[in-house]
């Protein structure tokens, strides 16, 4: 056991204040996941963490737990966190506040938890708009009296959260600064005649410092998120940190001498000195049977066999791929989603109708943290020449991708098999310097499988404020229920069936303008040009669905391959590059001889590069072209392969 002192005011006294026990002591943990001990020391795990927290009986602490404990874990992803109900509640928690990852199965879930939890659950500066009321059916700050101390407690959380909940909306949320939240309770709990507060925070180190900097009222701060040990000190005020995963956990005690209080912290480590509690060990048996049933539990009903043999997934596109990839991507609103094939198992067709968790698993068995990440057009480039650097071996790093479309030669040598030029993102054409919002796996982010382009890219959103890839798709499923009236609630608070970006990319088409085309003296064949173009036009079918028919479209559970990779030709690369030409530069001109000086040329639709959907597509195109006499010459970008 480790120990840390710290002396702090106590001069701030209520008129209400009773005469207060000498000391008191308080346990305090956070960040829990994984109820299974581990097979090296500490050896941690719910049972030998309840037979821990029991060594301290004697001294009746008050139990505070800052929060994280129903995802992400392997049992969780069956269990949607219910083994944590029953884990806490053994461990006889007194008050907690939420974390980022009691979101993870969605606000119905959590109230569901929140429910059946013995103790009140705090987060004081994130605001339900439909309810009006703390997110997740919280408390706002909530009072104990314990051995004459009169205790105020409140829990903050941070603006990051919003930005990576996929289960909320944050635009039916109101976000709270936990330092004006903090300031704001402090004058309020010393009015109820609270003699000391504690606030409980969730948030990344740099935030409990500046809370501890510019909360001056606040006299202990018990922090979770971050999941080393560590105590922060700041002038006389202390933030903990209590390790996570059951493998440790800190006494606090509080001591009265004059006008001040003592801190006093012990660090106390899990191992295999403490034996597993019987009664937690039996109550945790039960959850390899609810694992068993849960196996079974339908999540929804495909209509299409979606394609996961290792063959397929590995070499070229899959419908399956294009699903997994477009719930990663709408999941943390990125413009890019990229997925090793090899993540994805099961080597097989899986057919349409029901789709049960057995199957998720199958095909998503391990735990896999995601991460978004700021990449250049140039990097992402290198990571889609990488994904087809050993396309001949079906290597496990071939990608499965969201929001970004390219051709590739694998007969091209090793270094130019991707043409830079004609990689597209959303519906332009990349460019190579600017900055994109990439998902991807935290395995991918950290260089493996050849992806040595990602480490040295920016972080925007970490592996820990990410939501597990299965979990995710878990998500989806249950957003296509609440999308259908089929959740126990009506909300708008549930992960997106469709991007948001890519709504409105579907919705430009709708709206668009047509635009007046540049003008100069020409011959008449320029008339023809005009023709070739609203031929052009007739190929192509412009999608006007709303976004309501969007997210219906995605209900139906029905992924098709659409074109975003495709293995080419030389030749092939060479018609592209002329249809690029074609749709940057068409120039619609007015007819010498054939048009008066008053009368315009027809107006003509601007249309995005994406609804030239497929390589099959743009060359049939092309054909149109080219057999209408239209003149076009290969295009080459600067610098491009």
């Amino acid at each position: 056991m480790e120990g840390s002192v710290v002396t702090q005011d106590a001069s701030k006294k209520s008129s209400e204040e009773t005469s207060r026990a000498p000391s008191i002591s308080i346990l305090h943990f956070n960040d829990i996941y994984n109820v299974t001990e581990q097979p090296k020391e500490p050896k941690a795990g719910a049972a030998r963490f309840a037979t821990a927290m029991k060594s301290f009986a004697d001294r009746d602490p008050l139990v505070l737990f800052c929060g994280d404990a129903l995802s992400p874990s392997v049992m969780s992803t069956f269990t949607k966190g219910e083994q944590m109900v029953t884990v806490m509640n053994r461990l006889g928690i007194h008050c907690a506040c939420y974390g980022n990852h009691e979101f993870d199965f969605g606000l119905e879930r959590l109230e569901d938890v929140n429910a059946a939890t013995n103790f009140p659950w705090l987060l004081s500066n994130m605001v339900d708009d439909e309810t009006q009321k703390p997110l997740g059916d919280a408390k706002e700050y909530h009072i104990i009296e314990w051995k004459g101390w009169k205790i105020g407690l409140m829990g903050l959380g941070e603006a990051q959260w919003l930005e990576t909940m996929a289960t909320i909306n944050p635009e039916e949320v109101s976000y709270y600064d936990y330092v004006e939240k903090a300031n704001q309770l402090c004058p309020i709990l010393r009015e109820k005649g609270c003699n000391y507060i504690i606030a409980m925070t969730h948030l990344r180190r740099p935030n409990d410092i500046r809370l501890m900097e510019n909360a001056p009222d606040v006299d202990l701060f018990l922090g979770g998120h971050d999941h080393d040990y560590e105590i922060i000190k700041v002038n006389d005020k202390v933030t903990l940190k209590s390790g996570a995963d059951f493998i440790e956990f800190s006494m606090v005690t509080l001591t009265l001498e004059d006008s001040k209080v003592k801190v006093d912290i012990e660090r106390v480590e899990v191992d295999s000195k403490f034996e597993p509690d019987p009664g937690m060990v039996e109550a945790l048996s039960h959850y390899e049977e609810v694992l068993n049933a849960n196996m079974e539990v339908d999540l929804g009903c495909c209509t299409v066999e979606m394609d996961g043999r290792e063959t397929s997934v590995r070499t070229q596109e899959t419908n399956l791929g294009n699903f997994i990839t477009d719930v990663m991507m709408a999941a943390t609103n990125s413009d890019i989603a990229v997925l090793n094939s090899g993540t994805i198992r099961g080597d097989r067709i899986h057919q349409k109708g029901d789709f049960k968790v057995k199957d998720l698993m199958t095909i998503l068995p391990m735990q896999d943290p995601l991460v978004v990440i700021e990449i250049t057009g140039q990097k992402l480039v290198e990571a889609l020449e990488n994904s087809v650097s050993k396309y001949d071996e079906e290597s496990g790093r071939f990608l499965q991708v969201a929001g970004v479309e390219f051709v590739f030669n694998p007969d091209a040598p090793l270094g130019s098999r991707v043409p830079a030029d004609l990689v597209m993102v959303a519906d332009k054409y990349v460019n190579l310097e600017e900055k994109y919002r990439l998902v991807t796996k935290d395995y991918l982010r950290k260089g493996k499988d050849g992806f040595t382009m990602f480490p040295d890219c920016t972080i925007l959103v970490d592996e820990e404020q990410c939501p597990q890839l299965n979990c995710c798709v878990q998500n989806h499923f249950e957003a296509i229920k609440t999308c259908q009236g089929k959740g126990k609630k009506k909300t708008s608070h549930r992960q997106n069936l469709v991007l948001v970006s890519r709504r409105h990319t579907m919705l430009q088409a709708e709206t668009l303008d047509p635009v007046e085309p540049e003008r100069k003296k020409s011959a008449a064949q320029h008339w023809r040009t005009l023709r070739i173009l609203r031929q052009t036009l007739s190929v192509i079918k412009i999608n006007k669905e709303h976004v309501e028919e969007l997210e219906q479209q995605a209900c139906k559970l029905a992924p098709v391959v659409e074109g975003r990779i495709e293995k080419v030709t030389d030749e092939m690369i060479g018609k592209l590059r002329m249809q690029k030409k074609l749709s940057n530069s068409a120039v619609i001109a007015e007819a010498e001889n054939n048009v008066n000086n008053n009368e315009k040329v027809p107006m003509v639709p601007k249309l995005p590069n994406r609804f030239f959907q497929t390589v099959a597509d743009r060359m049939r195109i092309l054909d149109v072209l080219v057999e209408m006499g239209a003149e076009v010459t290969e295009h080459r970008e600067p610098g491009s392969h």
